[in-house]
Protein backbone atom coordinates (compact mmCIF):
# COMPACT_ATOMS: atom_id res chain seq x y z
CA UNK A 1 0.00 0.00 0.00
CA UNK A 2 1.12 3.57 -0.67
CA UNK A 3 2.67 5.58 2.15
CA UNK A 4 1.79 8.99 0.68
CA UNK A 5 -0.49 10.19 -2.11
CA UNK A 6 -1.38 13.54 -3.61
CA UNK A 7 -5.06 14.48 -4.04
CA UNK A 8 -5.40 16.54 -7.23
CA UNK A 9 -8.82 18.01 -6.57
CA UNK A 10 -10.84 20.23 -4.24
CA UNK A 11 -14.12 20.35 -2.33
CA UNK A 12 -15.92 17.39 -0.80
CA UNK A 13 -14.14 14.78 -2.94
CA UNK A 14 -10.75 15.94 -1.65
CA UNK A 15 -12.00 15.41 1.90
CA UNK A 16 -13.58 12.05 0.92
CA UNK A 17 -10.28 10.72 -0.46
CA UNK A 18 -8.45 12.12 2.55
CA UNK A 19 -10.74 10.14 4.87
CA UNK A 20 -10.04 6.90 3.01
CA UNK A 21 -6.29 7.59 3.21
CA UNK A 22 -6.49 8.17 6.96
CA UNK A 23 -8.28 4.85 7.45
CA UNK A 24 -5.59 3.01 5.51
CA UNK A 25 -2.70 4.81 7.23
CA UNK A 26 -1.72 6.74 4.10
CA UNK A 27 -0.44 10.31 4.40
CA UNK A 28 -2.42 12.73 2.24
CA UNK A 29 -1.08 15.73 0.38
CA UNK A 30 -3.59 18.21 -1.01
CA UNK A 31 -3.15 20.89 -3.60
CA UNK A 32 -5.17 24.08 -3.38
CA UNK A 33 -5.67 27.39 -5.12
CA UNK A 34 -5.40 30.70 -3.28
CA UNK A 35 -9.21 30.79 -3.14
CA UNK A 36 -9.30 27.48 -1.22
CA UNK A 37 -6.68 28.23 1.41
CA UNK A 38 -9.25 28.00 4.25
CA UNK A 39 -10.85 24.72 3.12
CA UNK A 40 -11.30 21.99 5.74
CA UNK A 41 -9.27 19.39 3.83
CA UNK A 42 -6.35 21.84 3.53
CA UNK A 43 -6.30 22.29 7.31
CA UNK A 44 -6.55 18.51 7.88
CA UNK A 45 -3.95 17.40 5.31
CA UNK A 46 -0.56 16.00 6.28
CA UNK A 47 0.88 18.39 3.69
CA UNK A 48 -0.72 21.09 1.55
CA UNK A 49 0.72 22.83 -1.50
CA UNK A 50 -0.68 26.03 -3.01
CA UNK A 51 -0.35 25.68 -6.77
CA UNK A 52 -1.72 28.98 -8.04
CA UNK A 53 -4.49 31.56 -8.08
CA UNK A 54 -8.23 30.84 -8.29
CA UNK A 55 -8.16 30.63 -12.09
CA UNK A 56 -8.57 26.95 -13.05
CA UNK A 57 -6.01 27.02 -15.85
CA UNK A 58 -3.41 28.24 -13.37
CA UNK A 59 -4.31 25.84 -10.57
CA UNK A 60 -6.49 22.72 -10.75
CA UNK A 61 -5.95 22.29 -14.51
CA UNK A 62 -2.23 23.12 -14.36
CA UNK A 63 -0.62 19.74 -15.07
CA UNK A 64 3.05 20.81 -14.61
CA UNK A 65 2.23 22.46 -11.27
CA UNK A 66 0.38 19.36 -10.00
CA UNK A 67 3.21 17.02 -10.97
CA UNK A 68 5.75 19.40 -9.43
CA UNK A 69 3.74 19.34 -6.19
CA UNK A 70 3.88 15.54 -6.21
CA UNK A 71 7.63 15.63 -6.80
CA UNK A 72 8.52 18.07 -4.03
CA UNK A 73 6.38 16.19 -1.48
CA UNK A 74 7.67 12.74 -2.50
CA UNK A 75 4.19 11.41 -3.26
CA UNK A 76 3.93 7.94 -4.75
CA UNK A 77 0.57 8.30 -6.48
CA UNK A 78 -1.98 10.91 -7.57
CA UNK A 79 -5.75 10.63 -7.04
CA UNK A 80 -7.63 12.87 -9.52
CA UNK A 81 -11.08 12.78 -7.85
CA UNK A 82 -13.82 13.71 -10.32
CA UNK A 83 -14.10 16.59 -12.78
CA UNK A 84 -11.04 18.72 -13.59
CA UNK A 85 -8.32 16.37 -14.96
CA UNK A 86 -9.83 13.07 -13.80
CA UNK A 87 -10.73 11.92 -17.34
CA UNK A 88 -7.87 13.64 -19.13
CA UNK A 89 -5.81 10.93 -20.84
CA UNK A 90 -2.86 13.30 -21.31
CA UNK A 91 -2.77 14.03 -17.57
CA UNK A 92 -2.82 10.31 -16.73
CA UNK A 93 -0.03 9.72 -19.26
CA UNK A 94 2.06 12.55 -17.80
CA UNK A 95 1.52 11.21 -14.28
CA UNK A 96 2.63 7.74 -15.36
CA UNK A 97 5.57 9.15 -17.34
CA UNK A 98 6.75 11.12 -14.29
CA UNK A 99 7.06 7.97 -12.21
CA UNK A 100 3.84 8.24 -10.20
CA UNK A 101 0.87 5.89 -10.07
CA UNK A 102 -2.34 7.34 -11.48
CA UNK A 103 -5.16 6.19 -9.20
CA UNK A 104 -7.53 5.30 -12.00
CA UNK A 105 -7.46 3.50 -15.34
CA UNK A 106 -4.51 3.56 -17.70
CA UNK A 107 -4.28 6.53 -20.03
CA UNK A 108 -5.14 4.45 -23.14
CA UNK A 109 -8.42 3.27 -21.52
CA UNK A 110 -9.32 6.86 -20.63
CA UNK A 111 -8.60 7.93 -24.22
CA UNK A 112 -10.75 5.12 -25.67
CA UNK A 113 -13.73 5.73 -23.39
CA UNK A 114 -13.39 9.51 -23.59
CA UNK A 115 -13.94 9.39 -27.35
CA UNK A 116 -17.67 8.78 -27.59
CA UNK A 117 -17.44 7.12 -31.02
CA UNK A 118 -14.60 4.77 -30.01
CA UNK A 119 -16.42 4.00 -26.77
CA UNK A 120 -19.58 3.08 -28.64
CA UNK A 121 -17.61 0.86 -31.03
CA UNK A 122 -15.97 -0.89 -28.07
CA UNK A 123 -19.36 -1.48 -26.43
CA UNK A 124 -20.88 -2.92 -29.61
CA UNK A 125 -17.92 -5.28 -29.85
CA UNK A 126 -18.46 -6.35 -26.22
CA UNK A 127 -22.19 -6.92 -26.72
CA UNK A 128 -23.34 -3.96 -24.61
CA UNK A 129 -26.62 -2.50 -26.02
CA UNK A 130 -26.23 1.00 -27.52
CA UNK A 131 -28.58 3.73 -28.72
CA UNK A 132 -29.25 3.44 -32.49
CA UNK A 133 -27.16 6.05 -34.28
CA UNK A 134 -24.50 6.97 -36.82
CA UNK A 135 -21.61 4.63 -37.43
CA UNK A 136 -18.90 6.87 -36.05
CA UNK A 137 -18.33 10.55 -36.71
CA UNK A 138 -20.81 12.34 -38.99
CA UNK A 139 -19.58 13.23 -42.51
CA UNK A 140 -19.28 16.87 -43.59
CA UNK A 141 -21.87 16.48 -46.34
CA UNK A 142 -25.30 17.69 -45.18
CA UNK A 143 -26.92 15.41 -47.76
CA UNK A 144 -25.20 12.38 -46.23
CA UNK A 145 -26.12 13.49 -42.70
CA UNK A 146 -29.76 13.97 -43.77
CA UNK A 147 -29.86 10.36 -45.00
CA UNK A 148 -28.41 9.11 -41.71
CA UNK A 149 -31.00 11.07 -39.72
CA UNK A 150 -33.85 9.74 -41.87
CA UNK A 151 -32.63 6.19 -41.35
CA UNK A 152 -32.44 6.62 -37.55
CA UNK A 153 -35.77 8.46 -37.40
CA UNK A 154 -36.59 11.80 -35.79
CA UNK A 155 -36.13 13.13 -33.17
CA UNK A 156 -32.34 12.73 -33.19
CA UNK A 157 -29.63 14.22 -30.99
CA UNK A 158 -26.28 15.51 -32.27
CA UNK A 159 -23.42 15.12 -29.80
CA UNK A 160 -19.79 16.22 -29.68
CA UNK A 161 -17.39 13.27 -29.95
CA UNK A 162 -15.24 14.81 -27.20
CA UNK A 163 -18.20 16.15 -25.20
CA UNK A 164 -19.37 15.59 -21.66
CA UNK A 165 -21.12 17.19 -18.72
CA UNK A 166 -24.22 17.93 -20.76
CA UNK A 167 -22.37 20.24 -23.17
CA UNK A 168 -22.02 19.95 -26.93
CA UNK A 169 -25.38 18.37 -27.78
CA UNK A 170 -28.53 19.45 -29.61
CA UNK A 171 -31.89 17.77 -30.24
CA UNK A 172 -33.37 17.96 -33.76
CA UNK A 173 -37.08 17.23 -34.20
CA UNK A 174 -37.45 17.78 -37.96
CA UNK A 175 -35.31 17.73 -41.10
CA UNK A 176 -35.46 21.48 -41.82
CA UNK A 177 -33.67 22.19 -38.49
CA UNK A 178 -30.89 19.67 -39.10
CA UNK A 179 -28.33 21.80 -40.96
CA UNK A 180 -28.33 24.73 -38.53
CA UNK A 181 -28.22 22.39 -35.51
CA UNK A 182 -25.27 20.57 -37.04
CA UNK A 183 -23.33 23.80 -37.61
CA UNK A 184 -24.03 25.13 -34.11
CA UNK A 185 -23.06 21.86 -32.40
CA UNK A 186 -19.83 21.61 -34.41
CA UNK A 187 -18.94 25.18 -33.44
CA UNK A 188 -19.70 24.49 -29.78
CA UNK A 189 -17.65 21.29 -29.90
CA UNK A 190 -14.67 23.14 -31.38
CA UNK A 191 -14.91 25.95 -28.84
CA UNK A 192 -15.56 23.75 -25.82
CA UNK A 193 -13.41 20.69 -26.53
CA UNK A 194 -11.02 21.66 -29.33
CA UNK A 195 -12.57 19.04 -31.59
CA UNK A 196 -15.47 19.80 -34.00
CA UNK A 197 -16.33 16.14 -34.64
CA UNK A 198 -19.93 15.14 -33.85
CA UNK A 199 -22.05 12.01 -34.07
CA UNK A 200 -25.79 11.30 -34.06
CA UNK A 201 -28.11 9.12 -32.00
CA UNK A 202 -31.82 8.44 -31.73
CA UNK A 203 -33.35 10.81 -29.17
CA UNK A 204 -35.38 8.81 -26.67
CA UNK A 205 -38.47 10.67 -25.48
CA UNK A 206 -38.85 9.58 -21.82
CA UNK A 207 -35.77 7.62 -20.81
CA UNK A 208 -34.35 7.20 -17.34
CA UNK A 209 -30.65 7.60 -16.59
CA UNK A 210 -29.34 4.34 -15.12
CA UNK A 211 -25.70 3.66 -14.39
CA UNK A 212 -23.71 0.59 -13.38
CA UNK A 213 -20.75 0.87 -10.98
CA UNK A 214 -17.79 -1.44 -11.65
CA UNK A 215 -14.46 -2.25 -10.02
CA UNK A 216 -11.60 -3.91 -11.89
CA UNK A 217 -8.03 -4.81 -11.02
CA UNK A 218 -5.03 -5.13 -13.32
CA UNK A 219 -5.23 -8.92 -13.27
CA UNK A 220 -8.49 -9.15 -15.20
CA UNK A 221 -10.82 -9.49 -12.21
CA UNK A 222 -13.97 -7.38 -12.59
CA UNK A 223 -17.18 -7.02 -10.57
CA UNK A 224 -20.21 -4.72 -10.70
CA UNK A 225 -21.90 -3.13 -7.68
CA UNK A 226 -25.40 -2.80 -9.08
CA UNK A 227 -27.15 0.22 -10.51
CA UNK A 228 -28.11 3.78 -9.63
CA UNK A 229 -30.95 5.93 -10.96
CA UNK A 230 -29.75 9.45 -11.78
CA UNK A 231 -32.77 10.65 -13.75
CA UNK A 232 -33.52 13.76 -11.66
CA UNK A 233 -31.50 16.21 -13.73
CA UNK A 234 -31.58 19.85 -14.74
CA UNK A 235 -29.72 20.76 -17.94
CA UNK A 236 -28.04 17.35 -17.85
CA UNK A 237 -26.70 18.00 -14.34
CA UNK A 238 -27.77 15.47 -11.71
CA UNK A 239 -29.50 16.75 -8.56
CA UNK A 240 -30.90 13.61 -6.88
CA UNK A 241 -29.60 10.05 -7.22
CA UNK A 242 -30.78 6.78 -5.72
CA UNK A 243 -29.82 3.12 -5.52
CA UNK A 244 -31.02 0.62 -6.39
CA UNK A 245 -33.03 2.00 -9.31
CA UNK A 246 -36.82 1.63 -8.97
CA UNK A 247 -38.24 -1.09 -11.20
CA UNK A 248 -34.96 -2.80 -12.10
CA UNK A 249 -35.27 -6.51 -11.39
CA UNK A 250 -32.50 -8.79 -10.16
CA UNK A 251 -32.55 -10.51 -13.57
CA UNK A 252 -32.05 -7.18 -15.40
CA UNK A 253 -29.29 -6.20 -12.97
CA UNK A 254 -27.41 -9.44 -13.54
CA UNK A 255 -27.70 -9.23 -17.32
CA UNK A 256 -26.60 -5.61 -17.75
CA UNK A 257 -23.97 -5.98 -15.02
CA UNK A 258 -22.49 -9.01 -16.76
CA UNK A 259 -22.32 -7.08 -20.05
CA UNK A 260 -20.42 -4.25 -18.34
CA UNK A 261 -18.03 -6.71 -16.69
CA UNK A 262 -17.35 -8.31 -20.09
CA UNK A 263 -16.67 -4.90 -21.66
CA UNK A 264 -14.19 -4.02 -18.91
CA UNK A 265 -12.29 -7.25 -19.45
CA UNK A 266 -12.21 -6.62 -23.18
CA UNK A 267 -10.70 -3.12 -22.88
CA UNK A 268 -8.44 -4.24 -19.98
CA UNK A 269 -9.92 -1.65 -17.67
CA UNK A 270 -8.45 -1.00 -14.22
CA UNK A 271 -9.96 0.87 -11.26
CA UNK A 272 -13.43 2.22 -10.54
CA UNK A 273 -15.68 3.16 -13.44
CA UNK A 274 -19.30 3.77 -14.33
CA UNK A 275 -21.29 2.71 -17.38
CA UNK A 276 -24.08 5.19 -18.10
CA UNK A 277 -27.26 4.07 -19.87
CA UNK A 278 -30.54 5.49 -21.04
CA UNK A 279 -33.31 3.11 -20.03
CA UNK A 280 -36.69 3.04 -21.75
CA UNK A 281 -39.32 0.30 -22.25
CA UNK A 282 -37.24 -2.23 -20.29
CA UNK A 283 -34.24 -1.69 -22.57
CA UNK A 284 -30.78 -0.38 -21.72
CA UNK A 285 -28.85 1.82 -24.20
CA UNK A 286 -25.19 2.67 -23.47
CA UNK A 287 -24.33 6.37 -23.72
CA UNK A 288 -20.88 6.73 -22.13
CA UNK A 289 -18.45 5.48 -19.53
CA UNK A 290 -17.02 7.64 -16.76
CA UNK A 291 -13.48 6.50 -16.05
CA UNK A 292 -13.34 7.90 -12.50
CA UNK A 293 -15.08 8.02 -9.15
CA UNK A 294 -18.60 9.48 -9.43
CA UNK A 295 -20.19 12.17 -7.26
CA UNK A 296 -22.92 9.62 -6.47
CA UNK A 297 -20.63 6.75 -5.46
CA UNK A 298 -21.93 7.23 -1.92
CA UNK A 299 -25.32 5.58 -2.48
CA UNK A 300 -23.71 2.45 -3.95
CA UNK A 301 -21.46 2.29 -0.90
CA UNK A 302 -24.51 2.47 1.36
CA UNK A 303 -26.39 -0.43 -0.28
CA UNK A 304 -23.36 -2.71 -0.78
CA UNK A 305 -21.08 -1.87 2.15
CA UNK A 306 -18.14 -1.48 -0.26
CA UNK A 307 -15.89 1.57 0.25
CA UNK A 308 -15.22 2.43 -3.40
CA UNK A 309 -12.46 4.97 -2.72
CA UNK A 310 -10.56 2.52 -0.54
CA UNK A 311 -10.89 -0.08 -3.30
CA UNK A 312 -9.42 2.44 -5.77
CA UNK A 313 -6.38 2.73 -3.52
CA UNK A 314 -6.01 -1.04 -3.10
CA UNK A 315 -6.28 -1.61 -6.86
CA UNK A 316 -3.86 1.20 -7.78
CA UNK A 317 -1.30 -0.17 -5.29
CA UNK A 318 -1.27 -3.44 -7.25
CA UNK A 319 -3.48 -5.61 -5.06
CA UNK A 320 -5.99 -8.05 -6.49
CA UNK A 321 -9.67 -7.20 -6.22
CA UNK A 322 -10.77 -8.01 -2.69
CA UNK A 323 -14.33 -9.00 -3.68
CA UNK A 324 -15.93 -11.60 -5.90
CA UNK A 325 -19.29 -10.98 -7.57
CA UNK A 326 -20.91 -13.46 -5.19
CA UNK A 327 -19.78 -11.28 -2.25
CA UNK A 328 -21.88 -8.33 -3.42
CA UNK A 329 -25.29 -8.18 -1.75
CA UNK A 330 -27.62 -5.22 -2.31
CA UNK A 331 -29.53 -4.31 0.83
CA UNK A 332 -31.93 -1.46 1.53
CA UNK A 333 -32.28 1.81 -0.37
CA UNK A 334 -30.19 5.00 -0.48
CA UNK A 335 -30.92 8.50 -1.79
CA UNK A 336 -28.49 11.36 -2.32
CA UNK A 337 -29.38 15.06 -2.57
CA UNK A 338 -26.70 17.39 -3.90
CA UNK A 339 -26.65 20.52 -1.76
CA UNK A 340 -25.71 23.51 -3.90
CA UNK A 341 -25.01 27.12 -2.95
CA UNK A 342 -27.65 28.59 -5.25
CA UNK A 343 -31.16 29.97 -5.35
CA UNK A 344 -33.44 26.91 -5.16
CA UNK A 345 -35.65 27.95 -8.08
CA UNK A 346 -33.71 30.46 -10.23
CA UNK A 347 -30.46 28.46 -9.77
CA UNK A 348 -28.42 31.67 -9.58
CA UNK A 349 -25.18 30.80 -7.68
CA UNK A 350 -24.96 32.09 -4.11
CA UNK A 351 -21.29 32.27 -3.11
CA UNK A 352 -20.27 34.04 0.10
CA UNK A 353 -19.63 33.49 3.78
CA UNK A 354 -21.60 30.77 5.55
CA UNK A 355 -22.56 32.40 8.84
CA UNK A 356 -24.03 29.20 10.24
CA UNK A 357 -23.99 25.64 8.92
CA UNK A 358 -25.71 22.70 10.56
CA UNK A 359 -26.07 19.26 8.94
CA UNK A 360 -28.46 16.51 10.00
CA UNK A 361 -27.35 13.31 11.71
CA UNK A 362 -28.73 10.09 13.10
CA UNK A 363 -28.91 6.47 11.99
CA UNK A 364 -28.93 6.13 8.21
CA UNK A 365 -27.89 9.74 7.49
CA UNK A 366 -24.55 10.47 5.83
CA UNK A 367 -23.00 13.86 5.06
CA UNK A 368 -20.11 14.37 2.65
CA UNK A 369 -19.22 18.06 2.80
CA UNK A 370 -16.15 20.26 3.13
CA UNK A 371 -17.95 23.38 4.39
CA UNK A 372 -18.40 24.68 7.94
CA UNK A 373 -19.70 27.74 9.80
CA UNK A 374 -17.51 30.68 8.86
CA UNK A 375 -16.35 29.13 5.58
CA UNK A 376 -16.57 31.33 2.49
CA UNK A 377 -17.91 29.62 -0.65
CA UNK A 378 -15.74 30.93 -3.52
CA UNK A 379 -17.45 32.15 -6.71
CA UNK A 380 -14.98 30.47 -9.06
CA UNK A 381 -16.01 26.81 -8.96
CA UNK A 382 -18.96 24.42 -9.01
CA UNK A 383 -21.75 25.43 -6.61
CA UNK A 384 -22.00 22.03 -4.87
CA UNK A 385 -21.12 22.40 -1.19
CA UNK A 386 -22.12 18.97 0.05
CA UNK A 387 -24.07 15.76 -0.33
CA UNK A 388 -26.80 14.55 1.99
CA UNK A 389 -27.47 10.80 1.89
CA UNK A 390 -30.26 8.82 3.52
CA UNK A 391 -30.33 5.03 3.90
CA UNK A 392 -33.23 2.84 5.03
CA UNK A 393 -34.67 -0.63 4.51
CA UNK A 394 -36.85 0.47 1.57
CA UNK A 395 -37.40 3.41 -0.79
CA UNK A 396 -40.37 4.92 1.05
CA UNK A 397 -38.48 4.95 4.34
CA UNK A 398 -35.39 6.41 2.63
CA UNK A 399 -37.51 9.26 1.18
CA UNK A 400 -39.06 9.93 4.60
CA UNK A 401 -35.65 9.87 6.24
CA UNK A 402 -34.35 12.33 3.62
CA UNK A 403 -37.24 14.70 4.37
CA UNK A 404 -36.24 14.76 8.02
CA UNK A 405 -32.56 15.21 7.19
CA UNK A 406 -33.31 18.13 4.88
CA UNK A 407 -35.48 19.78 7.53
CA UNK A 408 -32.68 19.41 10.09
CA UNK A 409 -30.02 20.84 7.76
CA UNK A 410 -29.72 24.62 7.80
CA UNK A 411 -27.51 27.37 6.40
CA UNK A 412 -27.46 31.11 6.92
CA UNK A 413 -25.47 33.67 4.95
CA UNK A 414 -26.00 31.92 1.61
CA UNK A 415 -28.91 30.40 -0.28
CA UNK A 416 -29.07 26.66 -0.94
CA UNK A 417 -31.30 24.35 -2.98
CA UNK A 418 -32.65 22.56 0.11
CA UNK A 419 -36.20 23.96 -0.44
CA UNK A 420 -36.24 22.40 -3.94
CA UNK A 421 -35.14 19.04 -2.53
CA UNK A 422 -37.90 19.18 0.08
CA UNK A 423 -40.47 19.92 -2.63
CA UNK A 424 -39.25 16.96 -4.67
CA UNK A 425 -39.29 14.58 -1.71
CA UNK A 426 -42.99 15.46 -1.39
CA UNK A 427 -43.72 15.25 -5.11
CA UNK A 428 -46.14 12.43 -5.95
CA UNK A 429 -44.49 11.56 -9.28
CA UNK A 430 -41.06 11.19 -7.72
CA UNK A 431 -42.41 9.28 -4.74
CA UNK A 432 -43.96 6.62 -6.99
CA UNK A 433 -40.84 6.42 -9.17
CA UNK A 434 -42.14 8.08 -12.35
CA UNK A 435 -39.03 10.17 -13.00
CA UNK A 436 -37.27 10.38 -16.37
CA UNK A 437 -34.38 12.60 -17.45
CA UNK A 438 -36.96 15.23 -18.49
CA UNK A 439 -39.04 15.00 -15.32
CA UNK A 440 -37.35 17.78 -13.34
CA UNK A 441 -37.27 20.24 -16.25
CA UNK A 442 -41.03 19.72 -16.74
CA UNK A 443 -41.65 19.97 -13.00
CA UNK A 444 -39.85 23.33 -12.86
CA UNK A 445 -41.73 24.65 -15.90
CA UNK A 446 -45.07 23.75 -14.32
CA UNK A 447 -44.02 25.24 -11.00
Amino acid sequence: MFEKILIANRGEIALRVQRACRELGIKSIVIYSEADKDAKYVKLADEAVCIGPANLAQSYLNIPAIIAAAEITNAQAIHPGYGFLSENAEFAKRVEGSGFVFIGPRSNAIATMGDKVKAKEAMIKAGVPVVPGSEGELPLSIAAVTKIAAKIGYPVIIKAVAGGGGRGMRVVHKEEDLESALEITRSEAQAGFGNPAVYMEKFLTKPRHIEIQILADEYGNVIHLGERDCSMQRRHQKIIEEAPAPGITEKMRKEIGAACVKACKQIQYRGAGTFEFLYEDDQFFFIEMNTRIQVEHTITEMITGVDIVKEQLYIASGEKLRYKQSDIKITGHAIQCRINAEDPFTFVPSPGKIVLCHFAGGIGVRVDSHVYSGYTVPPYYDSMIGKLISYADNRTHAINKMKGALLETSFSGIKTNIPLHLDLMNDKGFCIGEQSIHYLENYLKNK
